[in-house]
C-alpha cells in the first residue's frame, strides 16, 4: 500500500470516522479475491468530494483493475469529466456541498446512458435516483463496492 494511503487510513481512525469493529483499512481492502479478477476492467469516473475518500476509492478501483479516468469534487467538473473521458462506469457522491452528484448524473446521462453507483453518508429514502441507479451507503467495505459495480453494470444489459 501507498504510505500516503496508510496516512489517509490513519486520519481516518483519528477523526472517529470508523464504527467499532475492522479498521477503516480492513474495511475498505476487504475484497473477495475471485470476483473483482472476473470482472472486466472499467474506466471509472469517481465524483467525491471529500478529499481524504476521493483519492482512496481511486486506488481502491485501481487495486480491483480498473482504470481512474478523473477524480472530481463538484458537479461542473463531473459533466466536464464525463464529456472529456467517456466512462464506463461513474461512482458519484449524492451529496456534493454546492450541487447534487444526482443533478449531475442527470446531466450526463443527457448524452448517453453511463451505469452508476451512488454513495452517501446519509441514509436516504425516496430520492429520484431513476431505475438503473445503485446505492450504496457509506462506510462501504470493498465487497459492497464490488457488488453495486456489478449491480449498475447489470442494468446496463437489461
Amino acid at each position: 500500500m501507498a504510505p500516503h494511503i496508510a496516512v489517509m487510513f490513519a486520519e481516518l481512525e483519528r477523526l472517529g470516522r470508523a464504527e467499532e469493529g475492522p479498521s477503516v483499512r480492513d474495511r475498505v481492502l476487504d475484497q473477495p479475491r475471485g470476483r473483482e479478477e472476473a470482472m472486466k476492467p472499467l474506466r471509472v469516473l469517481v465524483v467525491e468530494d471529500d478529499l481524504l475518500i476521493g483519492p482512496l476509492l481511486a486506488e481502491l478501483l485501481e487495486d480491483l483493475g480498473h482504470f481512474v479516468c478523473a477524480v472530481e469534487v463538484d458537479a461542473a467538473a463531473a459533466v466536464a469529466a464525463a464529456r472529456r473521458c467517456h466512462p464506463d462506469l461513474m461512482i458519484v457522491d449524492v451529496g456534493l456541498g454546492e450541487a447534487s452528484g444526482i443533478a449531475a448524473v442527470k446531466e450526463i446521462l443527457k448524452e448517453g446512458f453511463v451505469p452508476h453507483v451512488f454513495v452517501t453518508g446519509d441514509m436516504l429514502r425516496g430520492l429520484p435516483l431513476g431505475p438503473d441507479a445503485v446505492l450504496i451507503q457509506k462506510p462501504y467495505r470493498g465487497a459492497d463496492l464490488v457488488a453495486a459495480i456489478a449491480r449498475a453494470i447489470g442494468s446496463r444489459a437489461s
